[in-house]
């Protein structure tokens, strides 16, 4: 075949069926991430960085997008997989009547602030009886649009692409070149395994044997889960949700991608399917935030201080990108990739993000938020950050009655959001506490009467007297989930009546079994999608600072049984509760953990004045 891979190839091709969102793990560096299927696939991997071109990408293009599988021929099998414990190391088990084996996948990491390049290690043992296993590594580089030769030089294999960069897979078994990849088919016994390396060729895979490279890793893992200072009732379900974040850290910059795929459908074939390859303004305070209280502060100052450079590199006017490429540059133009058939057929499949250059104003208050959080429990800020801030929360001042794209960037005509209005009075209310605390230079009052005159508007026209409950825009009368942060950013009493019909009314009209929709309103986009599970974990949250803790539990512990079978979550729920859109997503794992947080103090509170004489 020549280098070129086909725009189109056959029907058969398209019909073969993705291995499901929910049945993967993943493993990383805190370079890059791959998802591992249970079947022992790693059919998801961009390389070298988060925001590479993908040379694994079998989940959006099971035909044509390349995966490398390790996996033995065992009829009738049992299949489990689990991390080992407080690590990102991950281990999938084959259990038949006469055989078993166990496959130990990785990314090498000894440090966080190792500068060394990526390498997958996977290794295969046979505990009982005798297998055939079958490996199968079959590379597909630029998004999938070029298949390169595989060449033998010196015991590895090397696909050499044209700007230089190498990918070199070394093993300890015969291999045979097959169409661009390599197949190698080896019978095991007891006791006996065999290890498979992928690098880019330099001279890392050398400093050490696969087992101390496994030793080192798990030891990386554990160190740093150790940190956790979270002693609560879901301590399982938090750790991994924090060390999936920390999966999701760049050892380089700081940031914090979204979430580790594209192109995952919102909807079963649906066409709603974006790149969260990048960082977002908006996720910082809950990134800061969340990290904090579980005791992670180096990763919270230093996410801080990556989301303080934006801040004081804005222009003159002080107006912010909503997001930003892991190295702080410009997220790419959305492009879409004709030539891959989408995950279940969910086309387009889109590279790069348009909304970064929309225009959404609730990002002041989520990157004002946690500068003061940063401000408050870490390292004051310096003058250079702070005449950033001031611009920032200026912005603000001259901005906060615009119209924009809100929270959920809606691609239709800007409107007035109350989410938007709320987040205006949290860049000015941080501000102002920042200024006060740190004793810094500010124009106090106009700062103190911009924040007055937002909340009296919020008061006046998001309030729908007819329907009793706040609403999503300016004079609107529907509902939305982003309603739910009024009270977690402490603009309103979690107890306020006019808040608790709010909630009652979320409640009834977007939750299911603590499910919860982002919104029923027409949001500009083709097609549907599903419901938001960062939303279901703010949910359980109001309802436990409304004084709730029953129901609130039922609604949080509904939602961690809707994790995967390792705890991790997607994006969105679909109709079944099934995992839906990028995986893993930041947000939710952030949601939940700062929910677990605080239901575990009400829990807490409430047991002690029950049994106290």
């Amino acid at each position: 075949m020549g280098d070129k891979v086909a725009a189109k190839r056959s029907q058969e091709d398209a019909a073969v069926v993705p291995r499901a969102i929910e049945n993967h793990g993943v493993i990383g560096d805190l370079a890059t991430i791959a998802l591992v299927a249970t079947d022992g696939t790693i059919d998801f991997l961009c390389w070298p960085d988060f925001d590479s071109p993908t040379i694994f990408a079998a989940l959006l293009d099971p035909g044509g997008g390349g995966m490398f599988q390790i996996a033995p021929e065992l009829a009738d099998a049992r299949v489990t997989q689990q991390y080992l414990p407080d690590t990102n190391v991950l281990l999938t088990r084959w259990m038949g009547d006469k055989a078993s084996g166990e496959l130990t996948d990785f990314m090498y990491v000894k440090n966080s602030r190792s500068d060394g390049s990526s390498m997958v290690v996977r290794r295969f043992r046979v505990t009982r009886g005798s297998l055939k296993l079958r490996m199968s590594c079959t590379p597909r580089f630029e998004y999938a649009r070029r298949q390169l030769p595989a060449k033998m030089e010196e015991g590895a294999v090397i696909w050499r692409q044209a700007n230089g960069e190498v990918l070199r897979l070394l093993a300890g078994v015969p291999l045979v070149e097959i169409d661009g990849g390599v197949i190698a088919e080896i019978t095991l016994q007891a006791g006996e395994g065999v290890d498979f390396i992928l690098d880019d060729g330099g001279d890392n895979a050398e400093e050490a044997t696969t087992e101390e490279m496994e030793d080192q890793t798990v030891a990386f893992w554990q160190n740093w889960a150790r940190q956790s200072t979270y002693r609560g009732r879901w301590r399982e379900m938090v750790n991994r949700s924090a060390l999936a974040l920390k999966l999701m850290t760049s050892r380089k910059h700081g940031s914090i991608v979204a979430a580790a795929t594209f192109g995952l459908p919102e909807t079963p074939g649906g066409s709603r399917n974006w790149d969260y390859r990048a960082t977002w303004i908006r996720d910082a305070s809950f990134t800061v935030y969340a990290l904090m209280r579980l005791g992670y502060r180096d990763e919270a100052m230093a996410f801080n201080d990556w989301i303080g450079q934006r801040a004081s590199a804005c222009d003159a006017g002080g107006r912010l990108r909503i997001m930003y490429a892991i190295d702080g540059g410009e997220v790419p133009n959305e492009a879409s990739l004709e030539h891959l058939h989408g995950y279940g057929g969910a086309t387009p499949v889109r590279v790069g993000n348009n909304a970064a250059e929309q225009f959404q104003l609730d990002i002041y208050g989520e990157l004002l938020d946690s500068i003061y959080l940063s401000n408050k429990y870490g390292h004051a800020i310096s003058h250079d950050h702070w005449e950033g801030v001031r611009k920032v929360v200026e912005f603000v001042c001259d901005h906060w009655e615009d119209p924009d794209a809100g929270i959920w960037e809606m691609r239709r005509e800007p409107q007035e959001f109350l989410h938007s209005r709320l987040m205006c009075w949290v860049a000015v209310d941080r501000g102002i506490r920042l200024a006060t605390k740190r004793s810094l230079a500010a124009p106090f009052s106009k700062w103190h009467d911009v924040r007055n005159d937002i909340y009296e508007d919020i008061w006046k026209n998001f309030w729908n007297e007819e329907k009793g409950h706040f609403v999503q825009t300016k004079g609107g009368d529907t509902l939305d989930a982003s309603l739910l942060l009024m009270p977690l950013v402490r603009f309103v009493s979690a107890t306020d009546p006019r808040w608790l019909s709010t909630l009652t009314a979320i409640g009834d009209q977007l939750a299911d079994d603590g499910v919860v929709h982002r919104y029923r309103s027409n949001d500009g986009l083709d097609g549907e999608e599903g419901a938001f599970s960062a939303c279901s974990f703010w949910y359980a949250e109001c309802l436990a600072r409304a004084g709730d803790t029953k129901k609130a539990r039922r609604v949080f512990e509904s939602v961690l049984n809707y994790a995967n079978h390792l705890g991790l979550y997607a994006e969105e729920f679909d109709t079944k509760a099934q995992l839906a859109g990028n995986f893993p997503q930041a947000f939710t794992h952030l949601a939940l953990i700062s929910a677990a947080f605080y239901l575990d103090r009400e829990l807490d509170d409430r047991n002690s004045q029950e049994w106290r004489p």
